[in-house]
């Protein structure tokens, strides 16, 4: 069990919730108020949040590139066609999709929900396709 337990508060930032759960590898974070803890906050709930976000282009409602990894991640997260960790690279707005894959369908669904969190600019794809290799 974790003994140095990271939280944090009701009025935490969700930028700054999706930055700890990216920072310290996990998917989940309790919120706390007065030392008890009244929720959790999930990979998950940071993807609902966002989507949730209205369509008008609001300039101060961009993310930094770890919040839009973090966000992505958690987007991806459990999905068996989803890009493993160090395959997502995110650099000044910019996701860059790294690696070999079986499914251009996955490298299509990637870019997609790369595309609708707010603060990306545009995602490269830098993705080989997976190609056997006979007798082996």
């Amino acid at each position: 069990m974790t003994t140095d337990v990271v939280t944090v508060q009701p009025d935490t930032p969700l930028g700054e919730v999706a930055g700890i759960l990216e920072a310290r590898h996990i998917k989940r974070v309790p919120v706390t108020e007065r030392g008890r803890v009244v929720g959790i906050v999930s990979r998950a709930n940071l993807v609902q949040a966002l989507a949730s976000v209205p369509d008008e282009p609001v300039s101060d409602a961009t993310l930094s590139d770890a919040e839009i990894r973090a966000v992505l991640m958690g987007e991806l997260s459990g999905r068996r066609w989803g890009f493993a960790g160090r395959n997502i690279v995110v650099t000044d707005g910019v996701v860059h999709l790294w690696g070999v894959f079986q499914s251009a369908d996955a490298v299509d669904a990637v870019r997609v929900a790369a595309q609708s969190i707010p603060g990306v600019k545009r995602v490269e794809d830098h993705t080989e396709p997976y190609q056997m290799v006979p007798g082996i």
